[in-house]
């Protein structure tokens, strides 16, 4: 399983003429790869946008981003709600048995309150039951992707995850009102699949449960 600490080379479709590239101005890891623009790492000879999704997605993971990361395959994926257990061999995230209300409550100061408002945010909106996935995700529903790689995966349908530095929404991206919704959301930054928000005061909460139900309504797609 990826952490901060997993060489970039070691990250699968990562080749070595982008992970040498990157080591050539500094970055060795994914941590310290986290924030970084990714505008100004394209143009490094080796890196291409195959590499940088690869990395995008390794981040993504481990609820951190790229800025202004890849934007993503133009290339169609299968969805499907529900979860198969077929999962591609890379891909380490997966559903587990913690209970995210003791996952939260032991969380530090701010994070634990907020963690808790999200719980009865995303359960008042999606009427489901939380489920943690990794570490530190939480999600809501199950959905299965077959991208036209044949690479497939399961994952939640929206969920979120109190990091240390930003809350973490996922699955508000990329839907028919998202723009709009967010739009008028407050203070947040927008990542490749999901949205990062600084902390809650910062937010209309109203505005994010309409967000999440629509989201939640909407059937899901391939970011």
């Amino acid at each position: 399983m990826s952490d901060l600490t997993t060489p970039l080379g070691d990250i699968p479709g990562v080749g070595r003429p982008a992970a040498r590239a990157l080591a050539e101005q500094g970055t060795t890891t994914l941590g310290e790869l986290a924030g970084q623009d990714w505008a100004q790492l394209a143009p490094l000879h080796g890196v291409g946008p195959a590499a940088g999704r690869r990395l995008q997605a390794a981040l993504e993971e481990l609820g951190q981003t790229l800025q202004n990361p890849p934007a993503p395959r133009t290339r169609s994926a299968t969805v499907t709600t529900g979860n198969t257990g077929v999962v591609a061999k890379d891909i380490s995230t997966h559903a587990t048995d913690v209970d995210p209300e003791q996952y939260v409550a032991a969380l530090d100061g701010r994070r634990s309150r907020e963690g808790r408002e999200l719980l009865e945010l995303f359960g008042a909106a999606t009427g489901a039951q939380a489920a943690m996935w990794g570490p530190s995700m939480i999600g809501y529903g199950q959905t299965h992707y077959v991208y036209a790689t044949g690479r497939e995966c399961d994952t939640f349908h929206v969920g979120f995850s109190p990091r240390k530095s930003d809350l973490a929404l996922y699955g508000l991206v990329n839907l028919p009102r998202s723009e709009e919704l967010l739009d008028r959301l407050g203070k947040h930054r927008r990542g490749a699949g999901c949205v990062w928000v600084k902390k809650l005061e910062d937010i209309d909460v109203i505005v994010l449960r309409e967000l999440i139900a629509h989201a939640w309504a909407t059937e899901p797609s391939a970011c």
